[in-house]
């Protein structure tokens, strides 16, 4: 069997100009005939790197010193940050971090689509600290050190990053991090927790503790303490998903309001939902405005999840049809839908990661569509969107490659116009670029 050769690492680090930043927020320089991607560099820099690993087609490397200062640099908030996975850029000053998604979103769309929208639209912006309302948290035991880690994973993920503070997460949970930590290495369990799962609603916060074998009555009674003092819930998950269940209280509620539109959509801790409050609360102002609804509009909702759209452009449109791969968040939206008296909205499970063929939904005729899909973007569903009779498609993207390759799609395949596209902050110190774009039927 053969086996991969492993790449000799230089011994000696190099001083290397910095020429750009890439989507995931390092600084990208050329050093000899390779492309080298470097941690906590900025465009612009003269900084010393040394080479942390070799691929075939680029390296990775790490600044070792900076001599050569951008003027947008800043002194990060966090003393984690460039141990710490969780955060990229937060050296960056935050206007600069913005103009860089936009960028980024200008530069897929015109390299991978060859497409160039009519207008670019200012970012939206919302808070830059406090904002992470989903995460998931690793937990490990150190037996040399005799403590216990609870934290994002290291820039390289190999270990748990040793965090006392976290300024991006929720302070309802950020604030417990110490004691979940001694709370945990308190328990006869302690090697068997591997994560913990972060997810807060409008009034309450839950943590889902993972851990691999049963729990004794001791350590649940010290999780029981914990929940009551703290006012966070606590649930337990020892298998999959199915397995998840409350410890205390008995019964949860976690919750978030659109006031805009007057809904409320309930959740459960590992169901899917935009992690930051604020922004999702502007982009669906955004999505919706885009669409210019009218009462007599049907609109299909594609990857509509738990209603998260759909709900809003429900008091406003006639009919709403939302589409989603997973059954059990498709009965959580219709149950949403019931709870804030929308009948007008109907949802079906259809997995739209592959074509999907006569279903009745899809023979129907749409005055409008959102698109909100995963990474990988909405290749499959393209046709049909274009079949359905839309004069306006809203696509939000969590991936700008897919948002291009798909724009690409539409424009030069289906015949629509890329009216407009701009980015959305909902992940900010972080690389991860959140945009939307508007397309229009020619004629």
């Amino acid at each position: 069997m053969s086996r991969r050769r492993r790449r000799k690492l230089p011994k000696e680090p190099f001083e290397a100009r910095i020429e750009d930043l890439s989507h995931d927020g390092r600084g990208v320089t050329t050093h000899g005939e390779k492309k080298v991607f470097v941690h906590g560099a900025l465009p612009g820099e003269l900084v010393m790197v040394r080479v942390t690993d070799r691929k075939r087609s680029f390296d990775e490397g790490e600044t070792l010193e900076v001599i050569e200062p951008s003027p947008d640099r800043i002194e990060p908030l966090c003393p984690h940050f460039g141990q710490c996975g969780g955060c990229s850029l937060q050296h960056l000053d935050p206007q600069k971090q913005i103009e860089s998604k936009q960028n980024t979103l200008v530069q897929n769309l015109e390299r991978i689509g060859k497409v160039t929208p009519d207008t670019i639209w200012q970012p939206l912006t919302g808070p830059q600290w406090g904002y992470r309302r989903k995460a998931r948290l690793s937990v490990r035991y150190v037996h040399k050190k005799e403590r216990v880690l609870v934290g994002f994973r290291e820039r390289y993920g190999r270990f748990v990053a040793d965090m006392q503070e976290c300024h991006v997460l929720d302070q309802r949970i950020a604030s417990q991090l110490g004691r979940l930590a001694d709370l945990i290495y308190s328990m006869e369990a302690r090697r068997t927790i591997p994560q913990l799962e972060v997810s807060c609603g409008d009034k309450q916060c839950a943590l889902v503790f993972r851990h691999l074998e049963p729990l004794i009555e001791d350590d649940l009674q010290k999780l029981r303490a914990f929940a009551i003092d703290t006012g966070i819930a606590v649930l337990l998950q020892q298998a999959g998903l199915a397995s998840v269940h409350c410890l205390e209280p008995a019964k949860i509620e976690l919750e978030f309001e659109v006031p805009e539109f007057g809904v409320r959509l309930a959740f459960g801790p590992s169901d899917f939902i935009q992690v930051n409050a604020e922004m999702n609360q502007k982009m669906i102002h955004r999505a919706l405005e885009l669409l210019e609804l009218e009462k007599d509009d049907r609109v299909l909702d594609l990857f509509c999840g738990l209603g998260n759209f759909t709900l809003p452009m429900a008091t406003l449109a006639g009919e709403v049809v939302g589409i989603e791969g997973d059954a059990e968040l498709i009965r959580k939206a219709k149950e949403n839908a019931r709870q804030n008296g929308l009948e007008n909205a109907s949802f079906h499970a259809a997995d739209l990661s592959e074509d999907p063929g006569s279903a009745p939904w899809l023979k129907q005729h749409y005055d409008k569509v959102l698109v909100d899909p995963p990474r990988s973007g909405a290749e499959f569903i393209l046709p049909h969107i274009a079949a359905s009779g839309a004069s306006r498609i809203v696509y939000v993207s969590c991936h700008p490659a897919s948002l291009a390759r798909d724009a690409g799609i539409l424009v030069h395949q289906f015949g629509f116009t890329l009216l407009g596209a701009g980015v959305m902050d909902m992940f900010p110190q972080t690389g991860h670029v959140e945009s939307i774009a508007l397309f229009e039927r020619k004629g």
